[in-house]
């Protein structure tokens, strides 16, 4: 059997925000941000200070090689238990008792607001990397066919999972060189996520399912497995599937010998693989709750960052009640998340989902409508790849300058970005160097984040 936390991908999403969230519930910052638990933080700073020293193509090779040394071998795959994965995650945790608890859609802005209540969250999405050989990051249908065996034996060893098997060689072209993405979504409550909840939530507690609605072109391969054409980003669906300009032009610059991607015809779509949320795991958690005497809250958006905006006003009227100016804001991409910095610094959350221009509009038209800060900081996740729809350190510049007083990026190297792979150490050192910083807060009551939640058109609550 694989171990859980040698089948998990650190350097997702899900495994991130998991990480930054349950260290705060025990009261630790996130010292390596994105990094695996047990690293240790001098030698991994001189390892990404020296990667961060070569030449451009030794650096993405480098890159590409720390992701693929964490990929399952495809023989192993059928090991997999997602029982096993899920008392991994919930492990994690502290036990209760909890007034209100998270399962469902990852969200870097559901992590803040988790964080505010110390309220846990247990992702129904986690990220599989799976190595392959003999397929570059251009060739999605020579991806599919390598390794779909693989998938459907995951499957039929996991009756409880759904596979999105993912390949995007927009943003993930360093990476998918030699692994392929298997994310999976849990369709039915597993044990250990179940034992959890009714070990930590008492009868009359708040169970809160957040839903992203975002759905994606999807190929279906099997009742239970798709192939996902592209992701969430600076690429559009369209051009992933049929190309452009844009696609054209990243193509040549990296020498893949092609216009356009050639992808599996999509026959439908499906919720998307990283954020969108799988609803028939609705029918178990309704369930447990009636079981349980807990009230089941859904809180579903169209978007991921559509919490964004919701969860910076929350913390700004947050702060104000305590008496602290809010006049912080601290922009966060992916899975660069420091919660336990936030609050100690009086720090506003603002969470992007990644560094593409659709990102950076967004994160524009919130400071559009808010009032001024007078400091602004910002991290940037590097992915290596000069992405189509990537924002350049220009346009993030502009956002800085929307500071009053002080805007500065936190822990990026502009000259390396987005190859600036130590900035994943950095942030959190410049971050803990904030002179003022408060008393951690008392956790904010339940009652009064759901009041503020249900106004928002952003959010469609039930329950």
């Amino acid at each position: 059997m694989v171990k859980p936390q040698k089948a998990v991908a650190s350097f997702d999403s899900a495994t991130g925000m998991l990480r930054a969230l349950s260290r705060f519930l025990r009261d630790r910052d996130v010292p390596m941000l994105g990094q695996a638990p047990g690293a240790v933080e001098p030698v991994a700073a001189a390892v990404a200070g020296a990667a961060a020293r070569l030449p451009r193509a030794a650096k993405e090779k480098a890159y590409a090689v720390s992701g693929w040394a964490e990929a399952v071998p495809l023989r192993r795959v059928p090991e997999i238990r997602s029982q096993e994965l899920a008392r991994w995650v919930s492990g994690h945790y502290p036990r209760g008792p909890y007034p209100v608890a998270f399962i469902g859609s990852s969200n870097g802005a559901l992590v803040h607001l988790a964080a505010a209540l110390r309220a846990p969250w247990l992702p129904q999405t986690l990220l599989l990397p799976v190595r392959r050989r003999g397929v570059g990051p251009d060739d999605p249908r020579g991806d599919l066919r390598a390794t779909r065996a693989a998938g459907e034996a995951l499957l039929a060893a996991n009756p409880d999972l759904v596979l999105h098997h993912m390949h995007d060689a927009n943003q993930d072209r360093l990476m998918i060189a030699g692994m392929t993405y298997f994310r999976v979504k849990w369709r039915r409550l597993p044990g250990a996520y179940r034992r959890f909840l009714e070990e930590s939530l008492p009868a009359g507690a708040t169970l809160v399912v957040p839903e992203c609605g975002l759905r994606w072109p999807v190929t279906r391969v099997g009742p239970r497995y798709v192939f996902q054409h592209g992701a969430l980003g600076g690429a559009t669906r369209e051009e992933y599937e049929r190309g452009g300009p844009r696609v054209a032009g990243h193509l040549s610059r990296y020498g893949a010998g092609r216009e356009r991607w050639d992808y599996p015809p999509a026959d439908g779509d499906s919720p998307e693989a990283e954020w969108g949320f799988e609803p028939e795991l609705l029918a178990d958690l309704e369930e447990l709750a009636a079981r349980n005497g807990w009230r089941l809250a859904r809180m579903r958006f169209d978007e991921p960052e559509d919490l964004s905006p919701v969860v910076a006003d929350l913390y700004r009227s947050w702060y104000e009640l305590r008496g602290l100016p809010g006049d912080r804001l601290l922009v966060e991409c992916f899975l660069l998340l420091e919660p336990w910095w936030a609050l100690r610094s009086g720090s506003v959350p603002y969470w992007m989902v990644f560094n593409a221009e659709q990102s950076h509009a967004r994160a524009m038209a919130y400071l559009d409508g808010a009032d001024p800060f007078d400091e602004i900081r910002l991290m940037l996740f590097s992915h290596g790849v000069e992405s189509v729809g990537l924002a350049g350190v220009g346009h993030w510049r502009r956002l800085l300058e929307r500071a009053r007083k002080v805007g500065v990026f936190t822990g990026v190297d502009t000259r390396a970005y987005p190859r600036d792979f130590a900035g994943l150490i950095r942030g959190h050192r410049e971050l803990s160097r904030i002179r003022t910083t408060y008393p951690m807060p008392l956790p904010l009551e339940w009652e009064a984040a759901e009041e503020f939640l249900r106004k928002r058109e952003e959010i469609d609550w039930s329950g």
